[in-house]
């Protein structure tokens, strides 16, 4: 009897052992244990935030715990973003990162809080869209060409509002004017909601916007499609030509939407959250959705997440520094 119980507690030393070496391994096993925090570093309404609810619903489904959406917005996404990196690396605070908060904010802003590749995780990118630029159908112009003529007669008389200061939509303005040689005046929103309701009220002329959130105008005839910025014509939406094959050969951009979280997270965590967002957008019903917003589904592997990122600083660093964009 005394053997056993000797034998008894060398099993439970055993256990203990390997709780204190890797404690994390049963949280990780039981991960997620109580409710997850994706931030939104947008307001809600825009591209990022329909997409990040769109994951959220879909892993509180297969991993059967909540994931709420949390929108804290600022600094073109900087603050948000700033908020996970400072966060426990244990997978239950988790942002929606874009080409903006996690590629041009690096490039763009001097004293930038977090350091995009250093201090984050890559879990996945959930889906990519191109930018649109859109207009008010009271504008004189029917394509990019003829928008592109409008704006070479008119220096600076064009206006056009872009989803933040520093934002992809804004950058691919950016782009544009320096490619196509043209000058329009910026009208920097806190995010696509108030930037379509003042396109669409007549307060600004042109839009440029990612093209999930401004879909639903275009269907309704609310506001004119004019080109997308990708290189090819977008599945979801093939009507729409392109900014390349509108008079600007070359030009070319796209963003993504990708879960993110703090440095350190346990690669079980990212794994795990990783084979839930692809599960998720295998689904017939899934993709549908994504697609009928103008986004197409990903789901990539964490490290080919992180080494997309570090592409996407060095390209944006290369375009401000030639086109010597600042935030207004």
């Amino acid at each position: 009897m005394l053997k056993l119980n000797k034998r008894s507690l060398l099993q439970k030393a055993a256990v203990l052992c390997l709780a204190a070496s890797a404690g994390a391994v049963c949280a990780q096993a039981d991960y997620p244990s109580k409710p997850v925090r994706i931030i939104v570093p947008y307001p809600a309404g825009g591209t990022t935030d329909i997409i990040a609810r769109i994951a959220a619903n879909q892993l509180t489904e297969r991993l059967k715990q909540s994931f709420i959406v949390e929108n804290k917005a600022g600094a073109s996404g900087a603050i948000g973003s700033q908020a996970v990196a400072q966060a426990a690396p244990d997978g239950y605070t988790l942002v929606m990162g874009t080409a903006s908060s996690h590629g041009i904010n690096s490039a763009l802003q001097k004293n930038l809080p977090y350091d995009a590749v250093k201090d984050f995780a890559p879990v996945t990118v959930v889906a990519n869209t191109p930018n649109i630029i859109i207009a008010n159908p009271s504008v004189p112009v029917k394509n990019l060409k003829e928008l592109v003529a409008l704006a070479k007669s008119q220096p600076g008389k064009i206006n056009f509002g872009s989803t933040s200061p520093g934002g992809s939509p804004h950058m691919s303005a950016e782009l544009l004017k320096m490619m196509a040689g043209i000058d329009m005046t910026h009208v920097p929103y806190k995010g696509a909601a108030p930037m379509l309701t003042d396109l669409v009220g007549g307060q600004i002329q042109i839009g440029f916007d990612n093209l999930p959130s401004s879909m639903g105008f275009v269907k309704s005839g609310k506001v004119r499609a004019l080109a997308v910025t990708t290189a090819k014509r977008w599945p979801g939406a093939p009507d729409i030509p392109t900014v390349a094959e509108s008079g600007v050969p070359g030009y070319e951009v796209s963003g993504w939407f990708g879960l993110l979280a703090p440095a350190g997270t346990p690669p079980a965590v990212l794994n795990k959250l990783q084979a839930a967002v692809a599960e998720a957008v295998r689904t017939p019903e899934v993709a549908k959705q994504l697609r009928d917003l103008g986004a197409e589904p990903v789901a990539n592997a964490p490290d080919v997440f992180a080494r997309d990122i570090r592409d996407d600083v060095e390209k944006w660093r290369k375009v401000v520094q030639t086109t010597g964009v600042k935030l207004d």
